[in-house]
């Protein structure tokens, strides 16, 4: 449960929300309104999109309560370029209770009059709408009067899921605010490269530990270039994660911390080892086949206040990624 419940997600947000808009230019994202005023932020789809939009829109998606930096890492880790670096003292709300992908929207080619549509939707207006069994666990609602979702799709979202999100979060039609980021885009790479954090918190409660535990959260991941192919592209923001992703955890007590250290890492998984693009292929796209410990970083170091210790565990695979992102004749 979290302790922090006093704040709003999408109240803490919704200044980044309104320099995602002023800004579209820059960003190189496309602002449009439906008839009714909800705002939809294209952010790869027909626009070129950036990676500066990305990373505030997971900013957004922590609910404002995260710091998301793109680092160059040249110096201090050569084997990979660019990193995405995030940070936050409210780990179990941003990541949880805004970040987590965990909102299903989808309708029929019937109710769009075209093709069936399908994502999960991300960010704080998950918090108004309380559709997750998660927010129940974790004594949470927002009330906020403004809403923003993060929808990681390669089309915008037809009217039908519009007027549903607006329904579900009680939200006046102009209030609400909805970026899409496909995964083949430049933002749609960085957005879910972001949750690297978000990834150990969701592992953390799977395993069943008590969330208030968790103090603090950081983490990095290198960011790939996006593929052209959905499921390639897909593939790259999990193995940045799997394979690639280090997390700095501070919880209160030992025990916890020993934990996490020895279970968190993805490498605890049975599918671990192959690329997720691989994995997944052979599980006939279902994600509810591969083994749940996979979604994971690579790496967990857990501090505890209760004894000042640090405990590692896991590690980064960098020649799988090469493997995966580097040209074949890339000089090494």
């Amino acid at each position: 449960m979290t302790s922090s419940n006093q704040l709003s997600v999408n109240a803490s947000s919704a200044r980044l929300v309104d320099r995602m808009i002023d800004d579209a230019a820059r960003l190189r994202v496309e602002v449009t309104r439906t008839p009714a005023g909800t705002v939809i932020v294209d952010a790869g789809v027909n626009a070129a999109g950036s990676a500066e939009a990305g990373l505030l829109i997971a900013r957004i998606c922590m609910g404002g309560l995260g710091r998301v930096e793109l680092r160059s890492a040249f110096d201090a880790a050569p084997s990979w370029p660019s990193y995405i670096e995030v940070q936050t003292s409210n780990p179990v709300l941003a990541c949880l209770g805004s970040q987590y992908a965990g909102w299903s929207l989808s309708a029929t080619k019937e109710q769009t009059g075209g093709k069936k549509f399908f994502s999960l939707g991300s960010g704080p207006a998950r918090a108004l709408a309380g559709k997750e069994p998660l927010f129940d666990e974790l004594a949470y609602r927002d009330h906020h009067e403004r809403g923003a979702l993060v929808m990681e799709v390669d089309r915008l979202p037809p009217q039908i899921v519009i007027d549903k999100v607006l329904a579900d979060c009680g939200l006046a039609a102009d209030k609400l605010v909805i970026a899409v980021t496909p995964t083949q885009s430049v933002a749609g790479t960085v957005q879910v490269v972001a949750r690297v954090v978000e990834v150990a918190l969701h592992k953390t409660h799977v395993l069943g530990v008590d969330l208030s535990e968790i103090v603090e959260g950081s983490g990095t991941a290198p960011l790939p270039p996006p593929s052209p192919d959905a499921i390639q592209a897909m593939g790259r923001t999990n193995d940045a994660i799997l394979y690639g992703g280090r997390v700095h955890l501070t919880v209160k007590s030992d025990a916890v911390a020993k934990r996490l250290a020895a279970e968190l890492p993805s490498a605890n998984a049975r599918d671990y080892g192959r690329p997720f693009a691989e994995i997944f292929t052979s599980f006939n796209y279902d994600f509810y086949q591969i083994d749940g410990a996979l979604f994971a970083p690579a790496e967990a170091w857990v501090s505890s206040l209760e004894s000042g210790a640090t405990y590692r565990g896991g590690k980064l695979d960098q020649a799988l990624l090469d493997a995966q992102w580097r040209g074949k004749k890339d000089a090494a």
